[in-house]
């Protein structure tokens, strides 16, 4: 067997191993990278990349098919199923290749590949072949989607969001587990592009939406495009001859069955930890057998051993898990030197129309952490003036604040340019901004961000600091 002495090893190629790597390598150039699996990062290969290029087509669709409200009419609208999925994968191999050119400018002598295993926390053995003695070891391994044993019984026809992206068509229909983030996007991308779809949910979330009055918002808005049962009853899942039966409580119908081409489970992602033989690393590990770590350090206990991205299984998001990377290759690379690195403000997007944001603390935490003393504003998009006339006016966006610091704590959206909006009030938050000093910076007319201005001046007067509110204050402008 082959035997090698490093410095640093990373274990995964991903997003957040290839932040480690360069971190690391300003440190030392004695270090590896190992990786199991096709190189390319779960974001460019099967996540945010190829899903935002689905929806794209999905949004092109809708677009047509509203244009009605403007005044213009092009005719019966057509999807062609087989250009937008060759278009998807065409663009997505485009992506990955970036990717794959970025490893291969890593030098030879730094890539390993195989699978790999603790012999002990210094010691990895890759395919059985070669022992890898590392001073510290960085876990990078990412994460795949999780299957409930639930949805089995759809056989062959359950798929996860990794295979929608090998379709050369379009399915007539599919039935959706999942409202998350995934599950959203995909099933509204694929309804707008023609297949009938029915989603169900567990436990009654809707995305990231953690505040009741926007979550039911949402799930309103949903509903008006396609069936969404956040909390469903299913009775029965089964392959048929002509697709996949399922029964189901319909909540005004009772007991009813619908039968569909695919299942996609889309029902979280699990780390991929499980293989790595972690027990013998001698490190904390949680009830799930994954590693206990420091968030700010990434350390694992008080190992030489640090874990970043979704391996951590905690904010699953490409530009967290390049921080952490990053946070996880210094430390590895300046030990026994261990520092804390920065943490942003947690900020969320998902892509669905209307979108959702979510920043800094949730209405939970606000409340944990204030002990009741915090106040609420808020504002509907329905008559928000950019908002109807572009006819994306849906939507609601709530403000959380502090009482008697009047400190901005955090937001959640679900409304027309979320994704925005959503980096403007995760800035404010980042810098430590009362909700006063985000009111005294510039607001144009006519902007959807006027909304912003509206919900924080609701909290601002719910905080006993502002005025109270005027009713269409026209010195903003109509609509604001």
């Amino acid at each position: 067997m082959d035997k090698r002495t490093v410095d640093v090893a990373i274990i995964g190629a991903g997003t957040a191993g290839m932040g480690a790597y360069r971190a690391a390598r300003r440190y030392t150039d004695n270090l590896v990278i190992i990786e199991g699996g096709a190189y390319g990062t779960t974001c460019a290969r099967v996540g945010c990349m190829p899903s935002k290029l689905l929806i794209a087509a999905a949004d092109a669709a809708h677009g047509m098919d509203r244009a009605e409200v403007f005044g213009v009419t092009a005719g019966k609208v057509s999807v062609d199923g087989r250009a937008v999925m060759a278009r998807v994968r065409r663009e997505r191999d485009r992506f990955v290749g970036f990717v794959l050119d970025a490893v291969e400018d890593f030098p030879a002598a730094h890539r390993v590949r195989g699978q790999v295993r603790f012999l002990d926390s210094q010691r990895l053995l890759v395919d059985e072949r070669l022992e890898i003695q590392a001073e510290r070891v960085v876990i990078a391994t990412g994460s795949r989607p999780h299957i409930p044993d639930a949805l089995t019984g759809a056989g062959d026809r359950l798929i996860v969001n990794d295979d929608i992206f090998e379709w050369d068509d379009l399915p007539a229909s599919v039935a959706v587990f999942g409202p998350g983030a995934i599950g959203l996007e995909l099933g509204q991308a694929l309804s707008r592009l023609g297949v009938r779809v029915r989603m169900f949910g567990v436990g009654g979330a809707v995305g990231p939406i953690r505040d009741p009055a926007v979550r039911d918002c949402a799930l309103q808005a949903f509903n008006e495009e396609f069936p969404l049962d956040p909390d469903a009853k299913v009775n029965q899942i089964r392959r048929t001859a002509k697709g996949v039966e399922i029964t189901f409580e319909d909540r005004e119908q009772g007991e009813r069955s619908e039968t569909f081409d695919y299942v996609l489970a889309a029902t979280g992602r699990r780390p991929n930890v499980d293989s790595l033989d972690l027990h013998k690393a001698d490190l904390p590990l949680d009830e799930r057998g994954a590693p206990r770590f420091d968030r700010y350090t990434m350390r694992c206990g008080d190992r030489p051993v640090f874990i970043a991205g979704d391996a951590n299984n905690e904010l699953p998001l490409l530009h967290e898990a390049a921080d952490e990377g990053r946070i996880a290759g210094t430390n590895a690379g300046k030990y026994p030197e261990v520092r804390a690195g920065l943490r942003r403000t947690p900020l969320g997007v998902v892509f669905t129309d209307p979108q959702m944001a979510t920043v800094g603390l949730s209405l939970e935490e606000v409340d944990a952490r204030c002990r009741g003393c915090f106040a609420v504003g808020e504002v509907s998009f329905e008559d928000q003036g950019r908002s109807r006339v572009i006819g994306k006016n849906k939507g609601l966006l709530r403000v959380y604040g502090e009482q008697g610091s009047g400190l901005f704590l955090g937001a959640e959206m679900f409304g027309p340019a979320a994704e925005h909006i959503g980096h403007l009030l995760a800035w404010a938050a980042q810098q430590r901004m009362t909700v006063s000093e985000m009111l005294d910076m510039p607001f144009y007319h006519p902007v959807i961000e006027e909304g912003v201005r509206t919900a924080l001046r609701a909290l601002n007067h719910n905080l006993n600091i502002g005025p109270e509110l005027v009713e269409r204050c026209l010195d903003c402008g109509p609509g604001a």
